[in-house]
């Protein structure tokens, strides 16, 4: 009975959760100041020490575990659906419940925070011409780098290096960043090859951060320019940066900032791609003027990227997508997956009094 009572209990705090989370999302600076940087750090690091030394993915046969035992009750329990369908559902819902406790106590809080542009101190609001000029300035940098790192302009550049290396190289961004913005120091590492990676390319996805168990996952099956940025990406999403745009933009922050210039070309090469997608947006003939002065070999990376996921391509990334764009409107996301273009805002705008 005293079982009962604890499962009914725990499944009624389902919406009050929810309700509670619609009204936290109106005190961002509360968040920010409590949980981002306060609670949250101290979680993010236990974890990231405790599962960051081990070679391989704990998350995922977390996450292979739980899928074992969720089918295992299932095929046990569906019976009760006909004689005892109230204390059937009341069982998932607590479930349900636990789960989206822990999610939220162990990272999904982030998503309420205050804005990055807030946390750094940059505008959030741009004019075309800013984008130009911006465009125009990446274009550039991204050239140079291109051919001092001894390639003519039509040569496809590939990175000299392997997937782990990348990923210890990858904290030496983070480094510098850390001098001027400490909100950005990442540190101990972990940060690893998905066991899933197949999976992750039929629905479309680069990597992820498993909440549960503080890991970063990178999808080993990309061989691009991109790797380095998905790798800084997922550190991003670790030290609390929830927002898939605001983690694009830290990880843009911490290619750049790379000592390595392979890497800082991935980095600028990325954050031109964004800028440039938006143009075409808003001014065609300009973004078709602009495309021409592109180095050929950047072009080529890009096209790489795209074939990649072409070749991949399938209904169930749709679904997949769907499904991801839900979630992100469900944790204060507004846009979905739409909001990736704050990536721009925040690149136009902190630029805009830096030297490349």
């Amino acid at each position: 009975m005293q079982r009962k009572r604890t499962r009914l209990i725990i499944a009624l705090l389902l919406p009050i959760q929810v309700l509670a989370l619609q009204i936290l999302k109106n005190y961002p600076q509360f968040v920010e100041t409590y949980y981002s940087q306060g609670f949250y750090p101290l979680i993010s690091k236990i974890s990231r020490y405790i599962f960051g030394w081990i070679p391989f993915s704990m998350g995922d046969l977390f996450y292979l575990l739980i899928s074992i035992l969720a089918i295992r009750w299932l095929f046990k329990n569906i019976r009760r659906v006909r004689y005892e369908a109230v204390r059937f559902f009341i069982d998932i819902v607590a479930t349900l419940s636990i789960v989206y406790f822990m999610f939220h106590i162990l990272w999904g809080l982030n998503y309420y925070r205050q804005p990055l542009h807030k946390t750094l101190e940059l505008d959030y609001e741009y004019t075309t011409e800013q984008l130009i000029e911006t465009t125009k300035r990446l274009i550039a940098k991204s050239n140079d780098l291109h051919r001092s790192l001894g390639y003519p302009d039509s040569v496809k550049i590939d990175l000299p290096y392997t997937q782990r290396e990348i990923f210890k190289k990858s904290l030496d961004g983070y480094k510098t960043l850390s001098k001027e913005y400490p909100d950005l120091t990442y540190n101990p590492k972990s940060l690893k090859k998905s066991g899933w990676s197949l999976g992750l390319t039929y629905m479309g996805y680069s990597g992820y951060y498993n909440p549960f168990s503080g890991e970063a996952q990178v999808n080993n099956l990309i061989k691009t320019y991109k790797f380095p940025v998905v790798s800084c990406h997922e550190e991003a999403h670790q030290i609390g940066f929830a927002a898939e745009n605001e983690a694009n933009f830290i990880a843009t922050l911490a290619t750049i900032n790379n000592s390595d210039p392979y890497i800082q070309y991935s980095g600028y090469i990325f954050a031109l791609r964004y800028c440039v997608n938006e143009l075409a947006r808003r001014d065609i003939d300009k973004y078709k003027e602009l495309i021409e002065t592109i180095n050929p070999g950047i072009l080529a990376s890009y096209k790489e990227m795209r074939d990649f996921w072409q070749k991949y391509k399938n209904p169930f990334e749709d679904f997949s997508k769907g499904f991801w764009d839900q979630f992100l409107k469900a944790n204060n996301q507004s846009k979905g997956i739409m909001s990736y273009s704050y990536m721009v805002a925040l690149v136009v705008n902190y630029f805009e009094d830096k030297p490349f």
